[in-house]
């Protein structure tokens, strides 16, 4: 802590000196090596992470081109005039290839009729 040197002479103070700078040295250099190494191992992970990256994108990719395809598929075999997208029936459903449209759901109601032929028509619930 400082408090013995005033007993030392002028070689033994410069020989804590060269000590002292040897140890700071080493220090250093072990600090060095240690932020090395988390560098070494920052970037092994940033690389990994870029490839799962590139993984991903080739898979989304992947999956956009058979959504496409299927898409085509369904125009071709039923074609876009068996689609009736104005139709106020039940369960009719038209596929629409635009992400950028909100997408807005309703229920309609059934015309009614006879009370016994809608109970039979209708499914109970619960």
């Amino acid at each position: 802590m400082g408090e013995d040197l005033s007993g030392l002479n002028i070689k033994e103070l410069q020989s804590l000196e060269n000590q002292l700078e040897l140890s700071l040295r080493g220090l250093r250099t072990k600090k060095d090596h240690i932020l090395i190494d988390e560098i070494h191992e920052l970037n092994r992970k940033g690389s990994l992470v870029h490839q799962e990256n590139i993984d991903l994108y080739k898979k989304i990719s992947s999956v956009s081109q058979e959504n496409a395809e299927l898409y085509k598929k369904i125009y071709e075999t039923e074609g876009p005039s068996e689609v009736n997208r104005d139709s106020p029936t039940p369960y009719n459903f038209a596929v629409v290839d635009k992400s950028d449209v909100p997408v807005q759901l309703g229920l309609c109601t059934l015309p009614q009729h006879d009370d016994d032929a809608e109970q039979s028509a209708a499914p109970k619930l619960g």
